[in-house]
C-alpha cells in the first residue's frame, strides 16, 4: 500500500540524534499507580499461603468463600488495581493428547500405559490441579495488565491455577445451571450474530427456549454469561459489540461454540495477512521508505508488554534508493531473528521503518521479565555502525498508538 508524503513525515525520523542506549522516564502519573500495583502484586502473593485452604474449602462444599476471607482477597486485589475482581471454582479437566505423550526411548512402558489411559479417561492424571482462581478486569486496560503482572508473578502451586482473565470454558455450555431458582440446560441455547465490518464488532443475541419464564434482567445475565463462557473475557472484550437476550429462536440458529470461528473470521477480515501491513511512501529530500506493521492489534493481544523500546539500526550495503540490499538485508533478518528468540514472550516487535540507510524497529517489552539486558547486548556487536536505542515505560501504547495513527486511518480501523 502506498502512502502520502505528509503520512509518512510522522514516522520517528527526529529521533536520528538520540544517544546510545537512551533511558527516558515517563511523566505519566500513571507510574505511582504502577508503583503501587507492585508493590500489591507481592503483597498478594506474600497472603496466598494463608488463603488457599478456605478457598479450598469453599470450592469443595459448594458454600460461599467466608465472609473475611472474600474481603481479604478483595482488598488485596484492589490494591493491585481497583476495578480487579476474581473468581474460584474447579479446575478444568485435563486434556491428554497424543502430543503428549513421552515417546522417548528410555520411557518405563507402565508409565507410557497410564499415559495411554489418560487419553481415554482424564481423570487418571493425579497430579492435574483442583481448583482455580480467576481474575476478572473486565473492560479495563489498566486492570488486564495488572491481571496479567498478577498471574506472571504466581507462584507454582500444584491444586492450583490461575487465570488473569475468564477463559473460554466450551464444557460448560453444555452443562446444567440454576440461576434464581430456574434449572437451564445450555445445551438448548442458541445464538444469532451481525458482524459489523465497519466497526470491527460482532452484536450478539441468546436464546434460550425457558427465556419466557425468566426476569429481564436474569434473561440478559444468562446471555452474557452463555457469550462470556463461548469467547472468553478477552475476546469478548475484543470484539463483542452488544450482547441482547433473544424472545425468539434465531432464524438461522447457531451453536454458542461457533462464536470463536465468527470472531476468527472478523480478525482475518481486518488484518490482512498474518496480521502485518507493508506500506510504501516516501520522505521528502531522503527518498523512498518501506513500513512494516502490526495490524490489527489491541492492548489485549499483549497485555503484559508496556515497556517501549525503538531501536535505530544503520546498514551500509544499499542501493541507489538508500534501501538494503544483499549482505545488510541477510544481516538484518539475522538480527531480527536473534531478537525474536531472546524475546520469547516477554516481547514483540510492533513496527518496522527502512529508509535512508537505517531501520526504526518498534518493540515493546515486560518490563518485569528481566528480558531487556539481554536484548541490548544483542545489539551491541551489530557491525554496520552505531545502534540507537531509547525506552520508556508506556503502558498506554501512546508511542506506538502515535506512530501508526496515520497509517490506520488509512487502513480504515
Amino acid at each position: 500500500m502506498a502512502l502520502s508524503e505528509a503520512a509518512v513525515l510522522v514516522c520517528f525520523c527526529e529521533n536520528r540524534h538520540m544517544a546510545l542506549f537512551r533511558r527516558r522516564r515517563s511523566n505519566d502519573p500513571t507510574d505511582s499507580a504502577a508503583t503501587a500495583a507492585t508493590a500489591g502484586l507481592a503483597a498478594f502473593w506474600e497472603a496466598w499461603p494463608s488463603l488457599r485452604s478456605a478457598l479450598a474449602e469453599s470450592v469443595d462444599s459448594g458454600a460461599p468463600v467466608d465472609s473475611e476471607t472474600s474481603e481479604r482477597i478483595s482488598a488485596l486485589l484492589r490494591a493491585i488495581h481497583p476495578d480487579l475482581d476474581w473468581e474460584i471454582g474447579e479446575a478444568p479437566e485435563p486434556r491428554a493428547g497424543l502430543e503428549d505423550l513421552d515417546l522417548s526411548t528410555d520411557i518405563d512402558p507402565a508409565v507410557l500405559l497410564e499415559q495411554l489411559a489418560a487419553l481415554d479417561d482424564p481423570s487418571k492424571l493425579t497430579d492435574a490441579p483442583a481448583y482455580a482462581l480467576t481474575l476478572r478486569p473486565g473492560v479495563s486496560e489498566e486492570a488486564r495488565i495488572q491481571a496479567e503482572r498478577w498471574f506472571r508473578a504466581a507462584p507454582e502451586d500444584d491444586r492450583w491455577l490461575f487465570h488473569p482473565v475468564r477463559p473460554a470454558d466450551h464444557d460448560r455450555l453444555s452443562s446444567t445451571v440454576l440461576w434464581d431458582e430456574h434449572e437451564l440446560d445450555l445445551s438448548h441455547v442458541s445464538v444469532s450474530m451481525r458482524v459489523d465490518q465497519a466497526n470491527g464488532r460482532i452484536d450478539v443475541g441468546v436464546y434460550h427456549p425457558d427465556n419466557m419464564f425468566l426476569s429481564d434482567q436474569t434473561r440478559q445475565a444468562v446471555a452474557d454469561h452463555v457469550t462470556m463462557l463461548a469467547l472468553g473475557e478477552d475476546e469478548v472484550v475484543r470484539w463483542v459489540g452488544k450482547v441482547t437476550s433473544l424472545a425468539e429462536r434465531p432464524l438461522d440458529p447457531l451453536p454458542p461454540t461457533s462464536m470463536p470461528a465468527v470472531a476468527e473470521q472478523m480478525g482475518d477480515l481486518l488484518g490482512g495477512t498474518g496480521g502485518w501491513v507493508t506500506l510504501h511512501g516516501r520522505l521528502p529530500l531522503q527518498g523512498p521508505v518501506e513500513i512494516l506493521l502490526r495490524h490489527p492489534v489491541t492492548r489485549r493481544d499483549f497485555p503484559a508488554l508496556s515497556l517501549f523500546v525503538q531501536v535505530l539500526v544503520p546498514y551500509t550495503d544499499a542501493d541507489g534508493d538508500r534501501l538494503p540490499q544483499e549482505s545488510s538485508t541477510t544481516a538484518l533478518a539475522e538480527l531480527e531473528t536473534g531478537l525474536a528468540r531472546i524475546l520469547g514472550e516477554d516481547g514483540a516487535l510492533f513496527m518496522r521503518q527502512t529508509g535512508s540507510g537505517q531501520r526504526m524497529y518498534i518493540y515493546y517489552l515486560d518490563p518485569d521479565s528481566g528480558v531487556l539486558p539481554e536484548f541490548e547486548a544483542a545489539l551491541m556487536d551489530w557491525p554496520q555502525g552505531g545502534v540507537q536505542l531509547r525506552t520508556q515505560l508506556d503502558p498506554k501504547w501512546s508511542q506506538f498508538n502515535l506512530a501508526r495513527r496515520p497509517y490506520v486511518r488509512r487502513l480504515g480501523r
